[in-house]
Order: C-alpha cells, then structure tokens, then sequence
C-alpha cells in the first residue's frame, strides 16, 4: 500500500523517487495523482516527506486537485535555458531537472526513476542529469520494483474501485448474455433478425459500446473466442467466426477505468444451446479445481503453493499440466491469477519461482484455472477477481453465475 512506500523506499536504499509522464495511462503517475488531467508532469518524493508535484501552468488547477504540494514547471524558465543552451532541446531539459534536484536537495544520494517516456528520451535525459550530478545515483528497476511491492496490497479506496469496476464488468457481461439468448439459431449458428450470420467481431463490438456508454475503457482488448480459438488462452478471437452451438466461448474480459486507471478482470465459458458430452466432461474438471482452490486458499499463504496445488489436481483428472511438461500447450498451459489495480497483470504472482509472493492482507487477485485442448476445438476458463480482506476473508468482488449453457431459440 502506499503507506509502505516509505519502508520500500528504505528497504531498497532510495533516498527519493520521481515519477514523470501524464497522470492518464501511467499507472505509476496516477497510483500518487489519482484522476486528475495531468498531459506530462513530474513528481517527487523524498523518504519520509510528502510528494512535491511539477505542473505545466496550464494544469495548475488540475494539478491543485491532488492534495500535494505543487511547483509550476514555468518557474525554471525553460525559454531562458533555451537560450542558455542555444536551442538545444534536450540540454535545456537535463538544466531544468538540474535545478529541480538541487533545490530540493538532490544533488547526491539515489533515486529510483519511473512513469511513462520515450525510451530514447529518458536514456539521452536521465545520462545527461548523471553527468551534471554525477553524486547522484539514477537507479531503474525491472521485476521487484518498489512501486509494485507497493501496489501488491491496495487500501480501501483502492478495493472500492476495482469492486466498482467488477460491477459494470458483470453488468455488461449480462448485456451480451441476454443479446446471444435473444438471437434464434439456423442451421447450428446464431443469426440476427435479418437472418444474417452472427459474427464474433459484431458481438466484440457491442461488448465496446457497452463498456463507452458505462464510462469505462477496454485498453486491452477483450477475448471472445470460439473453438479451437477458445483452446488458445490468449487468442482474442476471430472476428469473422461464426457463433456456432456447442462449441466453447471463453469470454475473458477485463476493462478499467476512464484515464487508465483500476482493471477488472473475469473469464465465463459458454456454450450456445447445448454442450458436448466432452465439453461438459472438460467444464466439470476445470469447475472442480476452480471450486477447490477457493476452499483452500488461505491469507498471507505463500502463492506458488496453489500453483503447484492446481497442476496436481488437474494431473489426477488425466490432464497434462505446466508441472510436469512446463512446454505443454494442451491442458493446463498458465498460472493460476495474479494481481490486479492499475496494471492488469500486478503481484502477487502465482507461479513457482515467485517463491515470496503472499496472499497478504488487501491483496486482490484473480483465480482462473483452465484447459485447454485447441486440436479438439475446445477450452475452458473460468475467472474471477478476489479481494484477501483485512479479516482473512476471501471475498469475490463481482459475483455472477457459473452456467456453461446459454439456451438459444
């Protein structure tokens, strides 16, 4: 949680962190600002201290909306450094964030770099700011950052949104539920009221409509795939594929809010009208586990234990799994969740060389086991996103049934 950062910050030897970029789609950014409209800015917080916010004047009331202290970027003069520095752009940049360091006394010491930039820029910014302040250490960081240790545990303004999002995750679930029971099927495919065949991409887009007309966003896209797509845990789905009975539908669909903010994230398997014998055999293996792991899950356990737990019971049902053949691509092919919040992949990780992440209290994450067998045209997913409450509780933040069969006219 954020009222870690400062024992983070300790643990991982930063005297200060600096976030730059817009407070839109920077998840690093927006876990300090918030939803304010911030297009490009810079943020610093010393250990122990509260954040100092840079602003472009322009954004000065917006700015104001984050409750932290704020400094208009304006004050340094960046017409002055252009001159200084005849033109040169990116000499006039490396001055200004000279004399932001120095007068907040950051002219030694380390401080870790994150938020959203060109790549190019921040390597010709961040190695020219060392050259100036060479007793300054610039520290990147990949895998176990601060900011994702941070993030692993959310409080509870944090869990109130991503149950909020979990609400119209659900709600538009439902609303493409009910439009694929109201079409009738000819010939084994659905078809709309002119008789034309339903496609996957006509479904896709009302899943989009939906999500726009309920104020949300769908950064990354939404699987709907059928048969042997649905075999494929990743495959978005055809958009030219028809919806046909009795072939599974992984729909795995995991908006966020406006701006770039919390992520939902919750997979259904379905199967129009009626299931296979074989399929009904596959959702019945794969619900067991499901309905297994969530009785045994645990606070503050250590994750990669129902990783392992998952593959074993999936192994006694006859399926291969990641344990025993980890270049498997039928069966049980993925780990069991992760984190969610800003990113929509966060920790804790449930994969077993993870061997730290716990299901510490405030975690949300998701439980999603699956098989899959693309040859055979089927797969099936189910998810949902969990929250480890403060009391040990393991609480489903979006409830919605578990039907595999949607009946069709």
């Amino acid at each position: 949680m954020k009222s870690d950062l400062d024992q983070l910050m300790q643990d991982h030897n930063l005297d200060a962190i600096l976030i730059t970029g817009p407070a839109q789609h920077n998840p690093p950014m927006r876990y300090f600002t918030g939803t304010i409209h911030m297009t490009g800015g810079d943020l610093i917080k010393k250990r122990s201290a509260d954040p100092i916010l840079f602003y472009n004047p322009m954004e000065r009331d917006e700015a104001a909306n984050s409750g932290f202290e704020t400094k208009n970027l304006a004050d340094y003069r960046f017409d002055e450094l252009i001159k200084i520095t005849n033109g040169n752009f990116l000499e006039a940049t490396i001055l200004r964030y000279q004399k932001m360091m120095t007068d907040y006394d950051l002219t030694s010491g380390n401080i870790g770099v994150y938020g959203k930039m060109d790549v190019g820029s921040a390597y010709a910014i961040f190695s020219g700011l060392k050259e100036k302040l060479p007793n300054l250490e610039i520290i990147g960081q990949l895998g176990d950052s601060l900011l994702l240790q941070a993030m692993a545990t959310k409080d509870s303004d944090e869990v109130e949104r991503i149950r909020a999002m979990g609400k119209v995750t659900t709600s538009v679930v439902g609303k493409v539920a009910d439009f694929l029971t109201s079409q009738r099927s000819v010939n084994g495919v659905l078809v709309t009221s002119n008789g034309e065949p339903l496609l996957i991409g006509e479904v896709k887009r009302k899943i989009n409509l939906w999500l726009a007309e309920s104020g949300v966003e769908n950064p990354e896209g939404t699987i709907f795939a059928i048969g042997h797509d649905a075999g494929v845990p990743h495959s978005s789905g055809n958009a030219e594929d028809l919806l046909s009975l009795g072939q599974t539908i992984i729909f795995d669909i995991f908006p966020a809010e406006a701006g770039g903010g919390y992520f939902y994230d919750f997979t259904r398997t379905w199967c129009l009208g009626y299931a296979p014998d074989e399929v009904m055999a596959l959702y019945e293996d794969v619900l067991s586990v499901y309905q297994q792991i969530m009785s045994e899950i645990e606070v503050s356990s250590l994750c990669y234990q129902y990783q392992d737990r998952t593959c074993e019971l999936f192994e006694e049902q006859g399926h291969p799994t990641i344990k025993s053949n980890p270049q498997t691509q039928e069966g049980y092919v993925h780990s069991l969740g992760h984190g969610v919040g800003l990113y929509i992949h966060e920790y804790p990780r449930f994969i077993s060389n993870a061997k730290e992440d716990r299901l510490a209290p405030g975690s949300v994450v998701t439980i999603e086991p699956g098989l899959y067998y693309p040859e055979q045209g089927m797969g099936v997913r189910l998810e949902d996103t969990v929250w480890v409450r403060p009391d040990g509780e393991m609480e489903i933040l979006a409830d919605y049934p578990l039907d595999l069969v949607l009946p069709v006219k």
